[in-house]
């Protein structure tokens, strides 16, 4: 077999890792070189050069240290009977592209996974050496996210956790049953037990020694996994109710979803009657409610017979469209809870009404100077300047955010 060039291998593994949705990087400890010791930085929130609007950092060197895999999970492009093109890049070669693309600012971190080549401990050893030689040997103060193996052996995934910011074990699928079916060598219990483990380590490591110290810091920007979506015919309600249990067992920073589109040489094929692309979209807004608006996934769910978001329009005013008998809410009297869940009102525009009511009564032209997006929140708003009236209650409310399709003419 030929023997590939570094820029050939950065092509194919560079392309590989595009399906690894978990690495965004806020919350990462604070370090950074202007001291004159050492190479990179990380801000106090992370990497804040260049995040997309969901949050997920651009600026990390994201690669497969190799698609080889032993593994064959069905869903993967990388299994291992699947028909791609391999490549292996050697630790020093991971390396040495992550100084040389910070040095040329290209980059402000790393995020490094893998597929599973001879056995976990072995691909996990040589993700590990990648961390220690970087931040031991170089002074590398960058960010680092490593993708950890489940089945590795605790001990290497305890040494990743001392030199990583953050760690990220796949759950793979949203049930125990998809993941038996579709990923036979993967155990669900093993991908628990991992991630309690990094919760466990994380907890232990916050803790000051009899002489009052701290330990080294463990995976400081915490643990966050992966969920494939759409390849198992689960619908939202059971991912969102997965996600919850997710959050409250292993404290994670996030539930990254990442859409299932049809594999060339899959072993199987699902129909697919929802858009993967909009789908995680709504799936994304989704979680937020969860963890910012108070909202349960049940409540999420409920308005659609199939247990589905609705993909026409948002979830929460989703939500909102299906429960009208709880509104119109008049700004200057309803608690918190009660204004997050107000379509266009995020939470800072509710921290700046709450804020502001204590000295004044708000009207309905302050309301656009906080934030709010009026065009969404109108017709389920009361305050002086503006009354619904009888638009909360209209038929045709859901056709004023959701027009049906229509034919645009080309001339």
């Amino acid at each position: 077999m030929a023997t590939l060039t570094l820029d050939r291998k950065l092509a194919i593994l560079s392309d590989a890792a595009k399906y690894d949705a978990s690495c965004a990087s806020s919350g990462g400890q604070r370090r950074d070189s202007r001291d004159g010791k050492g190479l990179g930085s990380v801000t106090g929130s992370g990497i804040c050069h260049a995040y997309t609007p969901d949050g997920r950092c651009i600026s990390l060197l994201k690669i497969l240290m190799t698609n080889f895999c032993i593994y064959d999970c069905a869903y993967c492009v990388n299994r291992v009977s699947s028909n791609v093109e391999r490549a292996r890049f050697s630790p020093e070669e991971v390396v040495q592209l992550t100084l040389e693309f910070y040095r040329r600012n290209y980059i402000e971190g790393l995020f490094l996974s893998s597929g599973i080549i001879r056995s976990p401990d072995d691909t996990m050893a040589d993700m590990v050496r990648i961390a220690r030689t970087l931040r031991e040997d170089h002074g590398f103060r960058g960010y680092i996210h490593l993708k950890t193996i489940p089945d590795a052996d605790q001990r290497l995934i305890e040494e990743a956790g001392l030199y990583a910011d953050r760690l990220s074990i796949n759950v793979e699928l949203p049930t125990d049953t998809a993941v038996e079916r579709y990923a036979p060598e993967k155990s669900p219990d093993r991908i628990r037990r991992a991630m309690a483990d990094v919760r466990v380590l994380r907890e232990a490591r916050k803790e000051r020694s009899h002489t009052g110290k701290r330990p080294p810091r463990f995976a400081p920007a915490g643990q966050s996994t992966q969920m494939i979506v759409g390849a198992d015919g689960a619908n939202d309600a059971t991912i969102l109710q997965s996600s919850t249990r997710l959050y409250s067992s292993y404290h994670l920073k996030r539930v990254y979803y990442s859409a299932f589109s049809p594999i060339p040489d899959a072993s199987f094929a699902l129909p697919l009657v929802r858009p993967p692309l909009v789908r995680e979209h709504r799936l994304y807004q989704a979680d937020w409610l969860l963890r910012f608006y108070g909202f349960e996934a049940g409540e999420i769910t409920a308005g659609q017979a199939d247990g589905n978001l609705d993909l026409a329009v948002d979830p929460k005013l989703a939500w909102a469209l299906a429960n009208r008998h709880r509104f119109p809410v008049e700004v200057n009297r309803a608690d918190r809870e009660t204004l997050l869940r107000i379509p266009g009102f995020g939470t800072r525009t509710v921290q700046r009404i709450l804020a502001t009511r204590r000295h004044r009564t708000l009207r309905y032209e302050d309301l656009a100077r906080m934030g709010a997006n009026l065009k969404n929140a109108r017709p389920f708003i009361s305050l002086p300047g503006w009354s619904p009236r009888g638009l909360t209650d209209t038929a045709d409310l859901r056709a004023r955010f959701a027009p049906a399709p229509e034919q645009l003419s080309l001339f």
